[in-house]
This record gives C-alpha cells, structure tokens and sequence, in this order.
C-alpha cells in the first residue's frame, strides 16, 4: 500500500524503458550527448576525459525524427476538416484550441506527432476556475465566465509525465476512476524572475487535487495545496494510441528503427574516432637509442641518423576504415526498411510501379489506420468541449492526409505527362497531380495558372 501520488506504476515504468532510447533520438544531438553513456557506451581502459571528448565531437543522424515529422506531415498534408454538425460555438474554438495562440491544426499535429514518435499522447479538456464576483457561496454566474472568457480549451498531457491511472468494469467497458500525472506551475520569483515548481495533478471523476513537496519532520514529502470539483461525472481525458499493448499503455510504433538509430551513433561514433587517428601519421624510429640521440623534426632540420638506424612515416592502412563507412551504409539501408522512407538513397535498384505501390501500402496502411485513430480522439474532445459547454453533441472532423502510394514520381510522373501530351489526360488533372506529388505548391490555384500561361503565349520550346 502507497499513499505517495508519486508513485508510477509497473506499466508505466515498462513504457519509460523504451522512452528512454526515443527522447534523446526525437531530442536530437545534444540530448544524445547528455544521454551519455547509457547512449554511448564508453570503450574498456578509455580515459575519462578521451571519453568526454569523442562525446562532444559525436553528431546524430536524425533517422528517427526526421522519419517521424515525416509521416506526420503526410497525416496533415490537407487541413482537417470540421463536420457540419459541430456546433458553431466550437467551431470558435478550433482557432484556439489550447488558450495558447494554436489552432486546431497545429495544434493537432503536436499532438499526434508526440502519440507517434511514443506510441501514445494524452490530452485533458480543461475549463477556467472560476471564481464568484460576489459573496462567498454565491454560485458562478454566466456574467463572471464571460469576464474572463471562460471557455473549454485542450491541454496536452505528453506520455512522460504520467505517473499512474485507475480504471473499473463499467458494462464490459475500462472506465478511468483516477489518472496522475507530474506538470510544473510558473510563479513570479522577485521583480524579474521566474521559478517553476513541479505539482502533481490527480483527476478523478467530478474533480481534482494538486500535490506538491514540502519539508515535514526533517524531509521531504509530497503534500495536498489543493482541490476542485468539475461539472462532469467522469474524466475529460482522450488517449491516442499509435500502437496500443492494452489500457493506457503503448509501444513507439518506429521502436525497431529507434534501436538502429541509437546502434548507428554508436558506429558513427567510432567511425569519426578512427579517422582522426588515421589522419595523423605516426613517426618510428630504429636503430638508435633514445638516451644519447636528440631528435629535432621539421622543415629547417636535418636529421643524422647513426649506422643502421632508420626513421619513417607509419600510416594507418584505411581497411577498417572502409568497413566502418560500409557498416554505416548498411544500417542505412535497414533504417530505411524500417520506415525512414527519407533516407532513400539515389544509387537504388529501378523498381517497378507495382514494387514501389506495394512497398509503399505496406507501410502506409498503418499510417492510415493511426489517421483514423486521431479522428476518432478529436471527436472525442470535441464531446468534451460540448459537455463542458453544456452542448449535446460535440460533431466529428475529418482528417484528409495524403496517403497515396505513390512513393515512386520517377515513375509515375512520365506516365501522366506523357498521357497529357497525348490529349488522354486533361492540363488541370495534370496540374492537381502534381500538386499531389508535391510537384507544384498547394498554394498555388489552377485558374490563376491558366491566366498566367495564357498570358505567356504560345511556348517557344526548350531552353
């Protein structure tokens, strides 16, 4: 039995396993570095210093991140849709979703870039405290949530910070009774300052209570500084899954590629380590002893060398060192297989249209399936902006990315232009396919490039 609210549970503690691989991956170089050995290992009899300074010289090849801001900007290549049955006071809302300044789409892309690059994000509707113009006891008025703009707004709650939850059987389904999670609460520290103080926030159903640490009986213990009650009979939390295990918890979905991510820092690492020393040739001598022989080297010396001695130049023989680049290479190539589609190489083999649609479908049937969760979870914060405004329905969006299996233009591209000049194909279908294939910018509208070809004149041919 535990009464400290800072107390994770197993699962939770099976999650950070693998967070602790994908924050300094999704960190990038300098949190890799502060990663440190758990990251980096350091090799048998090296100095502690040597150690340091390989560390600081080591660089990120962001596989990871960069494979991840990827899929998620194809998830939010098109602006999410909002269904005509949301109501229009959330419609409002959806151009500050957070009280932040964050529209819906931003917003959202946040959110779901973090449920991607972890396996899961959460997300809080929240609304104001407010408090009573009046006498104490006197109940909340409309006027006085109008005086501070009172309103539903979205607070993201990222995987790390939870601590812990509780749920019951309510009719076959998992219902949260409790949920923790560690935030931090800013406050003015003298005329200029600011000092963040961590609070650990626990929901249950109708309300909530705040901890924070104290001195008590010569130590430190986390204590309740405060509690409030909510207009709802349940926990405004949504979670989205990217790869769900079971309740509340999730695998990152790239875990594999975050594994050859870290193992080619490590190699990347040494690689850079074994050409500084292959750099800098090594000068041997023999046939002369040390303690009557001073030896002077450089452009201005001359150097007499007894009978039999010898002196030259000792060179690394570069084998390793194309082992190493040849290692790198190949992890390159798995990080690709495992879902870095940036890292695709020029030097390929050619692929057949039919190759590259079905390569392209098996990895973005998942991405659609994840696309289709954050539809689903945005409808659900919507009903929760709703019940928290005393609405019946919240209304539901659509989330219209780009999840062509196109990964091959090369390809497909000649095809269509090739069908336009042919007269098989219209100029504005070909137009809006490439825009598609991110040929042509979006911003860019079709009527307004008519004008400007037709202003043009007719084409002179190639330059």
């Amino acid at each position: 039995m535990s009464d400290d609210p800072s107390k994770t549970l197993p699962a939770v503690d099976a999650m950070r396993a693998d967070w602790d691989i994908v924050d300094p991956l999704m960190g990038g170089t300098r949190a890799m570095r502060d990663a440190g050995e758990a990251l980096l290992p350091k090799w048998p009899k090296e100095e502690a210093d040597d150690y340091q300074k390989r560390l600081s010289l080591s660089t990120l090849f962001p596989a990871y991140r960069e494979t991840v801001k990827n899929n998620a900007g194809r998830v939010f290549a098109e602006p999410i849709v909002l269904g005509e049955d949301v109501p229009p006071l959330l419609k409002e809302l959806a151009e500050d979703f957070d009280r932040q300044g964050n529209n819906l789409q931003v917003w959202a892309k946040s959110f779901f870039t973090q449920a991607l690059s972890h396996g899961l994000c959460h997300v809080l509707a929240e609304y104001p405290n407010i408090k009573p113009s009046g006498d104490e006891g006197q109940l909340v008025t409309l006027a006085d949530a109008q005086a501070i703009k009172a309103r539903p707004y979205a607070i993201t709650i990222r995987p790390q910070q939870v601590l812990g939850w509780r749920a019951a059987n309510k009719d076959g389904e998992f219902v949260l009774t409790q949920f923790r999670y560690m935030e931090s609460v800013e406050e003015d520290d003298g005329a200029f300052g600011i000092k963040t103080i961590p609070q650990i926030r626990v929901l249950v159903p109708g309300g909530w209570m705040t901890y924070r640490q104290e001195e008590r009986e010569g130590k430190k213990q986390w204590v309740q500084v405060g509690e409030g009650a909510t207009s709802l009979d349940h926990i405004p939390l949504t979670t989205l899954y990217t790869d769900r295990t079971g309740f509340m918890t999730a695998r990152p979905p790239l875990l594999e590629l975050a594994y050859l991510n870290a193992k080619h820092w490590q190699s990347q690492s040494d690689q850079d380590n074994i050409l500084h020393v292959a750099r800098v040739p090594m000068l041997a001598i023999s046939g002369i002893d040390d303690d009557t022989w001073e030896l002077k080297v450089g452009t201005a010396n001359a150097t007499k060398l007894p009978k039999d001695g010898e002196m030259k130049w000792v060179e690394h023989t570069g084998a390793s060192i194309e082992a190493g680049r040849t290692s790198l290479a190949d992890l390159e190539d798995q990080m690709r297989v495992a879902g870095a589609k940036l890292l695709q190489r020029d030097k390929q083999a050619v692929k057949t249209a039919t190759q590259a649609e079905e390569e392209a479908a098996q990895e973005l049937s998942p991405l659609q399936a994840m696309a289709s969760s954050l539809e689903d979870a945005l409808d659900q914060i919507l009903q929760h902006f709703a019940e928290l405004s005393a609405l019946p329905k919240g209304g539901h969006v659509q989330v219209k990315g780009n999840f062509d299996v196109d990964f091959a233009p090369e390809t497909t591209l000649p095809l269509l232009l090739n069908m336009a000049s042919q007269g098989r194909l219209s100029d504005e279908t070909l137009f809006s396919e490439m825009q598609r294939r991110n040929v042509v910018s979006s911003d860019i509208k079709w009527d307004d490039e008519k004008a400007k070809i037709a202003e043009q004149g007719p084409s002179l041919g190639v330059l």
